[in-house]
């Protein structure tokens, strides 16, 4: 039914480019098609060259590389005459705004993304905005505004046999499902979607899809060795194809797992390890959740209840600013759970007999500013916003 997974995002001379090529190697090579473009005077050409390597800047966490290029991408599609380019170019924009932060912005860009695929005629960038805008909604948490929109992208892509879009929108139906509790779904989701990648060869929905399943296995089953098999898995694809962020929300996971066992010494290595990574990347929601995780773990290794209430209070107000409504949920569960709001000053959180903890979607640092100068004419200009899939 599905084919081998492509990758629209490398055009023109890039087409010969797999879906699970290295991301050092796709930056190289776009980079240098992109120059020789320029030199020629292809202005179509090094819109499309400069997607790709916008896009291997974003997946590499090179976030303000990331922003020129996809700017540049757009105003050399603009040059060209080529809505579908601008489209793309737009809908990479917008999905660096997401992975940033700024879901305003993400929403913006996404939206012209999508309305341009359309004028364009080009049905893919068209469905992979509309999935863009999906998933802002569902990272930030309102499901049931979103959740009618994937299953409607589900059934195009099934429909289509792309088997790359079918597996991210089992992937985030999964997600919400597991977020709201209903572990046996999400469990079958993620579980077609890693069979699916599987058989279309997508590396990065693989070990994206086993991620979810190592999360429920834990949560649910409490299997925590089969947990960490299904991580170093997934964690094997994303070193080989360089994932940044990918990577960090697997070591973020491994986290939680440890601190389900009741392992906090290694929690707390795993979220240090994570926070680390976000921090570089520039993903303040991979930071927010990170931190959250280090802050229980170091509760249950005997923090005073001061200090772990303090730095709650702070993640509150951060995920409130972001406009992460799962994650703040999940931050007063914590709360809870740690008994803090009326904890006495100085004392150690004691340890339970046993530990859970929610589990957030792939994410989240500095927003892009204005194209240059240069905006379709419906808009694209100066909003700024902190912003970090």
């Amino acid at each position: 039914m599905y084919g081998k997974a492509i990758a629209p995002e490398y055009q023109g001379a890039l087409t010969t480019l797999s879906v699970n090529s290295s991301l050092d190697d796709v930056l190289t090579v776009g980079t240098e098609r992109l120059r020789a473009a320029e030199r020629a005077g292809e202005r179509g050409e090094a819109a499309r060259s400069g997607l790709a390597v916008a896009e291997a800047h974003r997946r590499l966490g090179q976030v303000r590389e990331a922003d020129r290029a996809w700017k540049a991408s757009y105003r050399a599609a603009r040059d060209a005459g080529d809505v579908a380019a601008m489209a793309w170019a737009l809908w990479s924009g917008g999905t660096l705004a997401r992975q940033r932060g700024a879901f305003r912005l993400a929403r913006r860009l996404l939206g012209l993304a999508a309305g341009l695929g359309e004028q364009g005629g080009d049905i893919v960038v068209r469905g992979y905005s509309l999935a863009g805008l999906a998933e802002t909604g569902r990272i930030q948490g309102d499901y049931e505004a979103v959740g009618r929109l994937h299953e409607q992208l589900l059934a195009e892509a099934r429909r289509r046999g792309e088997a790359r879009h079918t597996v991210w929108a089992l992937e985030g139906i999964a997600q919400m499902h597991r977020n709201s509790g209903a572990h046996d779904t999400a469990y079958a989701l993620f579980e077609e979607a890693a069979q699916i990648a599987a058989g279309a060869e997508d590396r990065r929905g693989h070990a994206w899809a086993l991620r979810g399943l190592a999360d429920i296995v834990s949560a649910r089953d409490g299997d925590t060795e089969r947990a960490l098999g299904l991580l170093t898995e997934a964690e094997e694809s994303c070193r080989a194809m360089n994932l940044s962020g990918a990577l960090a929300y697997n070591h973020k996971m491994r986290g939680n797992v440890l601190y389900r066992a009741g392992r906090y010494p290694e929690a707390r290595q795993l979220y240090t390890q994570a926070l680390g990574e976000f921090r570089a990347m520039g993903e303040p929601r991979g930071e927010a959740l990170s931190r959250l995780g280090l802050t229980k773990a170091l509760a249950r290794l005997g923090r005073a209840r001061a200090e772990t209430a303090a730095e709650l209070a702070e993640l509150a107000r951060e995920l409130e600013r972001i406009g992460l409504r799962h994650a703040r949920e999940m931050v007063a569960r914590a709360q809870s759970e740690l008994g803090v709001e009326t904890a006495a000053p100085d004392t150690a959180v004691p340890a339970p007999t046993s530990a859970s903890t929610p589990t957030p979607t792939p994410a989240p640092a500095p927003a892009p500013t204005s194209i240059s100068g240069t905006a379709p004419t419906t808009g694209v200009s100066d909003e700024r916003a902190a912003v970090a899939r």
